[in-house]
């Protein structure tokens, strides 16, 4: 929403900037503005990325940003789906809370790096889910340590957050960690999912787990 980059991710863009944008129309929910879904590897996806150029700023008072989270909720055209997966920006504003009120969510994934500065705004997030009566599948660990390209040895980048200050003794799950990555941030780079461009490697079976597990908890 705010700095939306999953088009670039996926290897589309948004030259043109957008000059105005109808967020709701009278008429009830038959009247407003459908949004096709545009499917890139096999994901369907809706996002503000869509609507601005990439060089556009998000301009918008809160009030807005709350209709076009609606709008991105009620008015895309999905087709037939498996699962329904909402990317929310950090912390615990607005744009959270909207998308509680709107979906019902079968859980939430919270994603925290190792150290505690980011424990600590991670434990926000799953008390603000909690108190909302959503239930918190678990956590992921992102850049949970980089990949040695020559010897494969893992190596910490942050300290560790002691025990004590970390969301796991708030009982919430670890469901998995992904490893810092050049390999991964290229692909990203190149708009192509590191399952697509390197299927073997150590990232991308991280990123299988993950999946399985979160299915799997879901079931």
């Amino acid at each position: 929403m705010f700095g939306p980059n999953v088009p670039q991710m996926l290897g589309l863009r948004r030259e043109a900037w957008t000059e105005g944008w109808t967020l709701a129309r009278a008429g009830g929910p038959e009247a407003q503005r459908r949004i096709q879904a545009i499917e890139r590897h096999g994901l369907k996806l809706a996002s503000a990325g869509f609507i601005l150029g990439e060089d556009q700023a998000m301009g918008l008072p809160a009030m807005s940003i709350d209709l076009l989270v609606k709008q991105l909720i009620r008015s895309v055209t999905w087709g037939e789906l498996e699962f329904l997966v909402v990317d929310l920006p950090p912390g615990t504003a607005d744009v959270a809370h909207t998308v509680m009120r709107e979906l019902k969510i079968s859980g939430a994934i919270v994603v925290v790096t190792p150290q505690e500065v980011a424990h600590l705004d991670a434990r926000k997030a799953v008390t603000m889910f909690r108190h909302a009566g959503v239930h918190v599948l678990g956590a992921v660990e992102n850049m949970s340590g980089l990949l040695c390209p020559s010897c494969g040895e893992r190596i910490s980048l942050f300290p560790t957050v002691s025990p004590a200050r970390a969301i796991w003794q708030m009982e919430v799950d670890k469901l998995g960690e992904i490893p810092f990555s050049g390999a991964l941030g290229a692909a990203a780079e190149d708009g192509s999912p590191i399952a697509i461009t390197a299927p073997d490697s150590v990232v991308a079976h991280s990123f299988t787990a993950l999946a399985q597990e979160v299915v799997r908890r879901l079931d």
